[in-house]
């Protein structure tokens, strides 16, 4: 299940015109906050009745989404089908291929660092609410609730409208921005209601992430969509594991002092995506 994601983007790709890309990886992003909401509460109701019934369904969820590609998905790349020598098992191949295109090499930088600040509310929401808010279970289950509920509804309805009005330079800059200042906001916040309407920033700077994939799916051709977003993939499951680990650490180190440094540290680290987007094959990866 884990290439579902990228073979998903790749569809998307290829299926989409430049300027509606962004709003569709939009649409798969905000179909994640819903599952975020919804997977946790359906679980815990039919875990209520039995402890094999959240396995059963989940199969059975499965099973449809393998019916619907089977017969109703149609063949997005029709091309001529090309032969996979055994070196295209090799993950570090498709890092190699980026590495020799400056554009997607720069953009794809954006997006590792993007993915591992992502990891600090991820990391840390739980254990920061508690020891900053005294929040209880039941308040941290709201709070993800809440932010699911807000993420999908910017995924769904904010990114493409920002993304055709701006562009996808300025969605991924005001992306950006809005989640560094939620960050920073969170990081001085006293109060457990505070951090709800930070939240509406956490959720709107999920817009440059559909963005930055719409303007790295067009610096590739077809035939390389799948090989784009196999390697975006790789670089999510690589931030999951050092993100945490790196988040933790400065929590950890920081917590008896001042509990809020994680989050300055995240907020900061978007300053490193300066450079990679004032490169200057910048103009030729902006749409207009």
């Amino acid at each position: 299940t884990g290439a579902t994601g990228a073979v998903a983007g790749a569809y998307i790709a290829d299926i989409t015109d430049g300027e509606d890309r962004a709003r569709h990886f939009g649409l798969m992003s905000a179909c994640f906050g819903v599952g975020m909401v919804a997977g946790p509460v359906a679980g815990g109701l039919l875990g209520a009745i039995s402890l094999h019934a959240p396995f059963l369904a989940a199969a059975v969820l499965n099973g449809l989404n393998l019916l619907l590609g089977c017969f109703l998905m149609q063949e997005s790349h029709k091309g001529e089908r090309r032969p996979m020598p055994l070196r295209a098992f090799n993950p570090v191949s498709s890092f190699r291929w980026a590495r020799g295109m400056t554009i997607v090499a720069a953009l794809m930088t954006v997006f590792f660092i993007m993915q591992l600040v992502g990891q600090v509310p991820a990391a840390l929401w739980v254990i920061f609410g508690e020891d900053r808010f005294r929040w209880s279970a039941t308040m941290i289950g709201l709070s993800l609730a809440v932010f699911g509920i807000l993420h999908a509804l910017a995924q769904a309805f904010v990114t493409g409208p920002a993304t055709k009005r701006f562009g996808e330079k300025q969605a991924i800059i005001a992306g950006m921005a809005a989640d560094a200042l939620g960050y920073v906001l969170l990081a001085f916040a006293t109060r457990g209601w505070m951090a709800f309407p930070i939240m509406i920033l956490l959720a709107s700077g999920g817009i440059g992430m559909p963005a930055l994939q719409a303007m790295l799916s067009r610096q590739v051709d077809d035939d390389h969509q799948g090989q784009l977003q196999g390697s975006l993939a790789a670089l999510t499951s690589l931030t999951s594991i050092i993100g945490p680990l790196i988040v933790t650490a400065i929590y950890a180190a920081s917590a008896s002092t001042w509990n809020g440094l994680a989050w300055i540290v995240g907020a900061a680290l978007y300053l490193v995506c300066l450079p990679a987007l004032r490169r200057g094959a910048w103009s030729r990866a902006t749409s207009t």
